[in-house]
């Protein structure tokens, strides 16, 4: 065996949703900031290639990110870390600051004390603190100080080919979300309806993608929507399914989305500070989130939420390239990777 690149990870997954984390044989891609390094990810060559060798087949599959460990930036901070993903590379995702929590503790990378773990992760949103509840050595649940969180706009409508006019609004909860009620449309969360949710939702999310392009006002390195999350109810209270390129649902409820929810519903005076939420996944599986408080991002109200679940590690893994491979970032299917097959 011969391997021109040889990296170590970890498989984590948040309540159902795969996270899996690089934790050796890669050097922190250069920027003093992580903003700056989210922005050579996804504007360098270099980054580029690194992001297609993790995501793409063989190495990679659609429905997973891989989130980069590195050292951190701010000060005060234990851990950075950036997610991958098949379209590009994204500043937050609450699912995977959970898997990476976890790891970080399980792993014996940051000291575990019980019954309380406090880890501090360095993300281009923001510092976010990850409280990990501990016993008997292992990650039992983290709970999550997420960014300010605000509405870029509400009350947007859209006519989407093949879909109709769609109704919505884009929130920042980590990222930009479009946000939909997907029962208009006909739709409804639950497992039989994914790939309806999955297939309208990227024609959503793409048509919206044209339509707006929303910058962070503090963080310009965040530009551009990344999701579209369906805003469901269910029997038993609210439900998220989240639609990630090329067209799949997350299978947890989704943090950053659950944030942008939550900075919505408080827009609309449906929810105010101290009070909670459950929110369920497309699988049943659950996020509690709360809206501590309010705050402002430049000027521009904000909310302060608060998010909890947990995560289970389930693989080491070592991947590696044979300088041979004629896939050496990877390669796409239509079949499973849609339009991304033409990236």
């Amino acid at each position: 065996m011969r391997w021109s690149r040889s990296l170590t990870l970890v498989g984590v997954h948040a309540e159902g949703e795969i996270g899996r984390i690089v934790v050796g044989g890669l050097l922190p891609p250069p920027g003093r900031t992580m903003q700056e390094r989210l922005a050579w990810l996804n504007e360098s060559p270099e980054g580029n290639r690194l992001r297609r060798f993790l995501t793409r087949e063989p190495r990679g599959w659609p429905a997973m990110s891989t989130n980069l460990l590195l050292p951190p930036c701010e000060s005060g901070a234990d851990a950075g870390f950036v997610i991958l993903q098949p379209d590009q590379a994204h500043a937050m995702s609450g699912s995977n600051a959970i898997c990476t929590a976890t790891a970080l503790v399980e792993l014996g990378m940051v000291a575990i004390a019980e019954p309380e773990t406090v880890v501090t992760l360095d993300t281009a949103a923001g510092l976010v603190r990850a409280r990990v509840a501990c016993a008997d050595g292992l990650a039992r649940r983290v709970s999550l100080d997420m960014p300010a969180s605000f509405v870029e706009a509400d009350g947007l409508t859209l006519e989407v080919e093949g879909v109709g006019r769609v109704e919505l609004a884009i929130a920042f909860g980590g990222v930009f979300y479009a946000l939909a009620d997907p029962a208009p449309l006909g739709l409804a969360i639950e497992p039989g309806q994914a790939r309806r949710l999955a297939e309208t939702g990227v024609r959503i999310l793409e048509a919206a993608q044209r339509r707006w392009r929303p910058v962070h006002p503090e963080r310009p390195a965040i530009a551009g929507i990344a999701y579209l999350m369906w805003c469901g109810e269910g029997p038993e209270g609210p439900r998220n399914a989240t639609v990630l390129l090329p067209g799949r649902l997350d299978r947890s409820p989704c943090g950053t989305g659950s944030a942008a929810r939550l900075a919505l519903e408080w827009t609309r005076g449906r929810i105010r500070p101290g009070e909670a939420r459950l929110f369920r996944s497309t699988i049943g599986t659950r996020f509690e989130a709360e809206l501590v408080g309010t705050t402002e991002v430049a000027g521009r109200p904000a909310v302060l939420p608060w998010l909890a679940g947990r995560a289970w590690l389930y693989s080491i893994e070592q991947l590696g390239l044979d300088p041979e491979d004629p896939f050496p970032e990877g390669h796409l299917l239509a079949d499973l990777w849609g339009g991304l097959a033409a990236s």
